[in-house]
């Protein structure tokens, strides 16, 4: 645990984490800008008491931006927390945007555009359903991030060999088969930064040379996005749909309009904040502070 901040009269912001990347240190370089504590609590390191003193003797300060890279510590670090603690985001935001199957029943559920989608629950059902589907297709862990594990399926050929693989992975999500429709799109798609019920930044996410998927962590680049009336409400839509929070919500441009296909909930902005006018960092932390004194 990494403590900055003294001033024991201001308001107090932690940031929790498990691996400090260039996010977690612009969020409390900007925070103490504007005159807050700010707590960096390493996840890994920190154990908490669920029954017995409580959190009182934990830094978790006035307000908490859960920031774990890791899924699961995330997800309980926030169920704990929010006995005592505002946590952004919170449980049930972290439980729906970790998870591209929950998102996708709150995204259908809500009415906001999304590709078809379908789940198997083994080898042979994955394959029926990609035949109906038809080719190409594309394959996702239902939880996951940086395009790991992602796959386009060209033929029933390449998804026959590709399940069999999930199979002998001993793993109970891989056996979770989350089947997408190839959407025919520009080389690039569509992140906004949502904090509250505002975007504050949008990006389109290129493609880098001999790969399909757009993440920046893999080699794409950012170049900034103007959305028009229509796309912002469905940006705003989405977000609305998986609950309250600071996330980023990923969309197509297809000949159907504006497809939602992924929200997530501990969002990176390195790339938008690179290309974006907006002090996202600032713009977090204040909204996290606004929680706080409603």
């Amino acid at each position: 645990m990494v403590k900055t901040g003294e001033n024991k009269s201001k308001l107090s912001l932690t940031i929790l984490y498990d691996r400090l990347r260039w996010e977690e240190k612009a969020l409390a370089e900007e925070a103490q800008r504007i005159g807050v504590n700010v707590n960096m609590v390493d996840a890994k390191t920190t154990p908490l008491e669920l029954v017995g003193n409580g959190l009182t003797k934990e830094p978790f300060g006035d307000v908490v931006l859960e920031r774990c890279m890791s899924h699961i510590r995330g997800l309980y670090y926030a169920a704990i927390l929010e006995k005592e603690k505002v946590v952004i985001n919170s449980f049930n935001v972290t439980l729906v945007t970790s998870n591209k199957l929950l998102t996708t029943l709150a995204l259908d559920k809500a009415g906001v555009p999304t590709p078809r989608t379908a789940a198997a629950f083994s080898l042979e059902s994955a394959i029926e359903q990609a035949d109906r589907m038809g080719y190409p297709l594309v394959i996702k862990p239902v939880i996951g991030s940086w395009g790991k594990m992602v796959a386009c399926v060209r033929d029933k050929r390449e998804a026959e060999a590709l399940f069999e693989i999930r199979e002998m992975i001993h793993e109970p999500l891989q056996q979770v088969y989350y089947l997408q429709e190839y959407i025919q799109r520009p080389p690039r798609d569509l992140r906004a930064i949502v904090v509250g019920d505002r975007i504050l930044t949008s990006i389109y996410r290129y493609q880098p040379e001999g790969d399909w998927r757009t993440n920046i962590a893999r080699g794409g680049y950012a170049e900034l996005a103007k959305l028009d009336k229509e796309q912002e409400d469905i940006i705003l839509k989405a977000a609305k749909a998986v609950g309250e929070g600071v996330m980023g919500v990923d969309a197509m441009e297809s000949d159907r309009g504006l497809l939602v296909h992924e929200i997530n909930g501990c969002v990176e902005f390195k790339g938008a904040a690179s290309v974006s006018t907006v002090n996202i960092p600032k713009a977090i932390a204040e909204y996290a502070l606004e929680k706080v004194r409603r």
